[in-house]
């Protein structure tokens, strides 16, 4: 029996809502799946949008001035948000709360604050019937999947030390329809919460532990000090160190440079145990790891692939995977959860604004300060 179609709308069609319409048509023929619905309030990004569709030979899905307009016209089961981050907290909360259960998966930074993020999983817990998913993609991304089940296999021992660079080039240039949103801590969260939620979410993930403490050292240095916004400039990092303690005694430290363009990688990811270590490199696709006890000449290295990516995209296949896990959950009718949620998501952004807090103020910031009782 063929499985009931999934009509999607997606909420905001900016340069990430235009991957997902990618995503999304790289499907087996046999899964029934179809955009119907785009909103966004600018119309070169509507315009944008259904000519990634034509291209791709898509119906062409209804466009919607704003997201509401799509909740009420009833046209799709799942919604996907990609819209500017500071504007996640009031589209979430209204889905969450429509009369129709429409399924979620927003983009990362769930919101950019921690408190806004409490209050979306306090609605949330009222609507048994939807599956919110949260979109930190990077644990799909084929090296660093590899690299999760060694550590989950137990061949590198208790996790000690996680350690995580990113050389890369600097924040990607927003069209004038939304005025560089992403210079300004304000609507991004800042840096360590716009870019970062993601390894703060690996740190977790690799350390099976929740975080207690953060430090960092972050400043902008060389990145948009000659751009000028309605008289601002921009003040978002664009480098930092940070280093994250967690409730088992592991740690982990994040290297981050955003005007380091002439690396071979963009990530670079350690993870150290008591009896081994491994390591990921993106975009190569390499995972290294070997045994203490088996000393550097014992040292694999593999290419990590997966062979259900259709689409590679701007994440190297995560994106088009986390969408594989979302239609799961929602075929699965409850019976088991997201594979990122709520929580996920909360604890992803909290990191990153305790160390927001740590660089204003030149101080370690504890987890229980940010999020509160």
């Amino acid at each position: 029996m063929a499985a009931k179609e999934v009509r999607y709308g997606i909420v905001g069609v900016g340069m990430m809502g235009r991957e997902h319409l990618h995503n999304l048509v790289g499907w087996e023929q046999s899964v029934e799946v179809r955009v119907t619905g785009l909103a966004d309030p600018h119309r070169e990004s509507l315009r944008l949008g259904l000519q990634v569709a034509a291209e791709l030979g898509l119906p062409a899905p209804q466009t919607f001035s704003g997201h509401r307009e799509l909740l009420d016209s009833g046209l799709c089961d799942a919604v996907i948000v990609s819209s500017p981050n500071m504007t996640h907290y009031e589209i979430l909360m209204d889905i969450i709360s429509h009369r129709r259960p429409y399924h979620i998966l927003v983009e990362k930074p769930m919101c950019t604050t921690v408190q806004h993020c409490k209050k979306v999983i306090e609605a949330a817990k009222q609507r048994p019937d939807i599956i919110v998913q949260v979109g930190l993609e990077y644990r799909y991304m084929p090296p660093v999947a590899k690299l999760i089940d060694i550590i989950k296999s137990g061949m590198l021992g208790q996790v000690r030390m996680v350690a995580i660079r990113e050389h890369r080039f600097p924040f990607l240039v927003k069209p004038l329809q939304v005025n560089n949103w992403n210079r300004f801590n304000c609507n991004s969260g800042g840096t360590l919460v716009e870019k970062c939620c993601h390894f703060f979410d690996l740190m977790r993930l690799f350390a099976d532990a929740n975080p207690v403490r953060v430090m960092a050292s972050g400043v902008i240095d060389v990145n948009h000090k000659d751009e000028m916004y309605d008289g601002k400039v921009p003040d978002i990092i664009d480098n930092a160190y940070v280093i994250v303690g967690f409730d088992n005694g592991s740690r982990g430290m994040l290297d981050l440079c955003m005007f380091a363009e002439g690396s071979r990688n963009e990530q670079e990811i350690s993870v150290v145990g008591d009896t081994g270590k491994g390591e990921a490199f993106v975009p190569e696709s390499i995972v290294r790891f070997g045994k203490r006890t088996e000393g550097r000449d014992g040292v694999v290295t593999i290419t990590a692939e997966d062979e259900r990516i259709k689409y590679q995209g701007l994440h190297h296949g995560s994106s088009y995977l986390e969408h594989l896990n979302f239609l799961s959950a929602i075929r699965a009718q409850g019976a088991y959860g997201p594979s990122v949620n709520l929580s996920d998501g909360l604890l992803s952004v909290a990191i990153g604004v305790a160390g927001q807090l740590s660089i204003e103020q030149g101080r370690f910031v504890t987890m229980e300060e940010v999020l509160g009782s």
